[in-house]
């Protein structure tokens, strides 16, 4: 199985993005758009670099920590 993959959960043989390093050195809005073309069923998370997230996984989940003064994106986005 592919990096960044894992496969869907109704049992078809499709394989789902679960990680966007393509996106890191984009701006905020660019990023966002990808991740939700290639995963439509997650909501999408804005933090600043730095920002400490609280535990828990959220497999409906994709955080995008963001470098503040220019708001890219700093570290590669995955669902959790």
């Amino acid at each position: 199985m592919a990096r960044g993959m894992e496969a869907m959960d109704d049992g078809g043989d499709h394989l789902r993005k679960t990680s966007w390093p393509e996106v890191v050195g984009m701006g905020a809005l660019e990023a966002a758009s990808k991740i939700r073309e290639d995963r439509p069923d997650v909501h999408i998370q804005l933090h600043r670099l730095g920002y400490h997230a609280p535990p828990g996984y959220d497999g409906h989940r994709v955080r995008l920590i963001l470098v503040p003064a220019k708001y890219t994106v700093a570290i590669t986005p995955c669902v959790g």
